[in-house]
């Protein structure tokens, strides 16, 4: 069978690998004619999306969020979970060959799929769009670059939708980009070709293919795919309180040194923190994510706007680079464009980046409303939300360890919903050895979401009081 040649040097742990392809295989994803092949890919990825979700309705897939949201110390799913007769392809491995001027990525798979890859300036990304992918690649596993390539990363990005996303060095070409059938020994694969390129080429390329693409992590305003909908009947007056657990799928958040993923360490504090609310039978509660699931930063504000609630809390776990010291303890945080201190403010950027980690392009986003609306509403709304921090900071310090500054304030994306009360919530650093075990903590989680489940009643409890008045 004939071979192109190997792009030398290709290596894998430690030993020396030859990608091969075969010479007849076109490529399907260069610079000219690759625009229709991307948007038909991602439509087929669509009616993928709704055939599993028609599935999981009949009851043929596993539909639990508990089972869903188990992963390994690498914030992948684990092989237990992998659905019964293999429904999803598996990713085993993954690897880089190549130079500063040309650098292939290879990717094995159990079987064949269908994908779509462009790019995204500033920084400089490509990304890689494929059905539902279950990942099992070594932990380490896109760490290290080569060649054109920094690090990549990889994960759900929707409901019946996987992402890699590749960060590079610089501007670059996609010259190829095809995936293989198994066959002559050799796993199925997909293959990505580089090229070193120049911003203004980049630019033109990325402006065309933009015109055909479509970007599954764009959904509907109904809310974030795969989300459940606010748990409500008609007429009921309970507040509803929005929980949105940080990060998720493609988005690991902050890695603890022992493998521990930040993502699904808020998951479990979540939904512990949803099923408390719900037994007081005084609330209705929703999620942003239930399940190991990327939900873009405007997604998680549009998610609670829509469903008129009445707080959106995010939960999230903090670390400090190792060049700043060490800190300990829970943190609160409301919405400022003027940030309290330094580490709020790169708190705040951090996470405002979870987009750019996705590779998700929002240059296209409308203005929810007009920029004087949003400031007229937001001077009462910021009101309500400092007052449930301070509420929520009185509760925590009784059964949790807080920051020396537990209040603070900085320009988070996703607290500003102009008419929703929203704070964000760090639960602690997973940098500290200490404050990690508390977060892996059954009971201290049990301890720390009854406080603040005693702060949401404390907040609401006028509300309420006057509710019930009126009704009897």
């Amino acid at each position: 069978m004939a071979r192109e040649p190997s792009l030398a040097g290709n290596t894998h742990g430690g030993s020396r690998v030859d990608i091969e392809v075969p010479l007849t295989v076109p490529p399907l994803l260069g610079v000219e004619g690759a625009q229709k092949g991307a948007g038909f890919v991602a439509v087929r990825a669509a009616i993928l999306t709704v055939a599993i979700a028609a599935l999981a309705a009949a009851g043929g897939l596993p539909h639990s969020a508990r089972a869903a949201e188990r992963t390994n110390a690498a914030g992948l799913p684990a092989k237990a979970d992998a659905p019964k007769g293999d429904l999803f392809p598996v990713a085993t491995d993954a690897r880089l060959g190549g130079d500063d001027s040309q650098t292939r990525f290879v990717v094995d798979l159990s079987r064949k799929v269908d994908m779509a890859a462009f790019t995204l300036a500033d920084p400089y990304r490509v990304v890689i769009d494929l059905p539902q992918v279950t990942f099992q690649l070594p932990a380490s596993a896109g760490e290290k670059g080569r060649g054109l390539v920094k690090a990549f990363r990889f994960g759900l990005v929707m409901q019946g939708g996987s992402r890699i996303v590749i960060d590079t060095k610089g501007p670059v070409r996609i010259e190829k980009s095809f995936t293989l059938d198994a066959g002559d020994g050799q796993p199925a694969r997909l293959v990505l070709d580089l090229a070193a390129s120049d911003r203004e080429t980049f630019l033109r390329n990325m402006a065309l293919d933009s015109r055909t693409r479509i970007t599954p992590a764009h959904r509907s305003d109904s809310g974030p795919a795969g989300a459940p909908p606010a748990r409500t009947a008609a007429g009921d007056p309970r507040p509803l309180i929005v929980i949105d657990p940080g990060h998720g799928g493609i988005d690991n958040g902050t890695k603890a040194a022992s493998g521990e993923m930040e993502k699904s360490i808020v998951l479990d504090f979540a939904l512990m923190l949803r099923d408390k609310l719900e037994q007081s039978g005084k609330y209705r509660v929703a999620m942003t994510r239930t399940d190991d699931t990327f939900v873009p930063l405007e997604e998680r504000v549009r998610f609670a706007r829509t469903r008129q609630a009445a707080l959106f809390m995010s939960i999230h776990a903090d670390a400090v680079p190792k060049n700043e010291g060490e800190a300990q303890g829970a943190s609160i945080y409301t919405l400022s464009e003027t940030a309290s201190d330094a580490e709020a403010a790169r708190l705040a950027e951090d996470e405002n980046r979870a987009d750019v980690i996705a590779g998700v392009d929002l240059t296209s986003e409308p203005n929810d409303v007009a920029d004087i609306l949003i400031d007229l509403a937001q001077r009462e709304t910021k009101g309500f939300s400092a007052q449930f921090a301070r509420t929520l900071e009185g509760e925590m310090k009784k059964v949790a360890r807080m920051h020396k500054h537990p209040m603070k304030s900085a320009g988070f994306k996703v607290l500003k919903a102009p008419d929703v009360p929203s704070v964000l919530v760090e639960l602690g650093y997973m940098s500290t050895k200490d404050d990690l075990k508390q977060l892996m903590s059954g009971p201290w989680r049990s301890h720390t979401a009854d406080s603040i489940v005693q702060a949401v009643d404390t907040f609401f409890a006028p509300r309420i009081a006057g509710t019930t008045a009126g009704a009897n």
